[in-house]
């Protein structure tokens, strides 16, 4: 048993209830690129900052894993009431950075739902990711898996399309022409030589996410009102990483109209 699961005794009711949260169409769609530096870029240039708290609170772990280690008496089966307390005063510091990264994941994704009437993001595979040993302490703290299950969990709370599309080349494309500017890791901002084209490399990203998702779901919405067998339901038409919620077809069917208006005025 972990030291962390030692602190906790609970006591868990199921319940059958049918939650629902009422959501006002306005036609808003966002793209996001998730990182580490910034916790997430979205496609209107809109930065939120990664809190960190693994990183935050590494002097206070060193602190307390050294105290645990001298009260630690080798060879000794039962160890003593001090070591215990050490002990616990670890696994408490375990706890709070972990429910620090749940309270953020659960208040960012709930404020861009309510937002929000179409949100694309890239679905990335953490699990590869996490095996470069430079990055898997970062992206673990940034805990990108839990925000993005909290996304979709609001989505569906509140009816609305929630997309995951393939990451490639999202960094890489130019989101205002289209072309291909291959740039490095350390390369931040985008600089297109086809169209002038100058953004945040991550805001570029963003753009790129939206672009996809809106393609995506066009595709979806055709298909659907030409199969109306299918009542929105986006595995019927072979689609597995969109949420529909309770969104209607005319709904979604709006989204893509606006975004392709906004499109004509790309920013420069």
């Amino acid at each position: 048993m972990s030291p962390v699961s030692c602190l906790l005794l609970q006591c868990q009711f199921l319940v059958n209830v049918e939650r629902k949260e009422t959501h006002n169409f306005q036609g808003n769609v966002v793209g996001i690129d998730l990182g580490l530096n910034t916790f997430y870029t979205d496609s209107n240039g809109n930065v939120v900052d990664n809190p960190k708290y693994l990183r935050k609170s590494e002097k206070r772990l060193k602190k307390l894993q050294r105290k645990v280690s001298r009260r630690h008496e080798k060879g000794k089966k039962a160890q003593s009431n001090n070591y215990h307390k050490a002990r616990k005063q670890l696994a408490r510091q375990h706890l709070k950075i972990s429910r620090q990264r749940k309270d953020h994941a659960v208040k960012t994704a709930r404020a861009l739902i309510q937002c929000h009437d179409l949100v694309v993001y890239e679905d990335l595979n953490i699990a590869n990711l996490v095996k470069n040993h430079h990055l898997a302490k970062s992206i673990s703290d940034a805990s990108w898996y839990q925000f993005t299950e909290w996304l979709e969990y609001y989505a569906k709370l509140h009816g609305i399309a929630c997309i995951a599309v393939p990451p490639h080349f999202t960094s890489q494309n130019c989101s205002n022409c289209g072309q291909t500017v291959k740039k490095s890791l350390s390369v931040r901002t985008h600089k297109c030589p086809h169209c002038s084209y100058i953004a945040d490399r991550d805001h570029n990203a963003a753009r790129n996410i939206l672009a996809k998702g809106l393609e995506m779901l066009g595709a979806i919405v055709n298909s659907t009102e030409g199969h109306s067998e299918s009542g929105g339901d986006p595995k019927a038409t072979g689609e597995s990483d969109l949420w529909f919620g309770n969104s209607d077809i005319v709904h979604l069917s709006h989204l893509c109209e606006r975004r392709i208006i906004n499109d004509e005025n790309p920013a420069s």
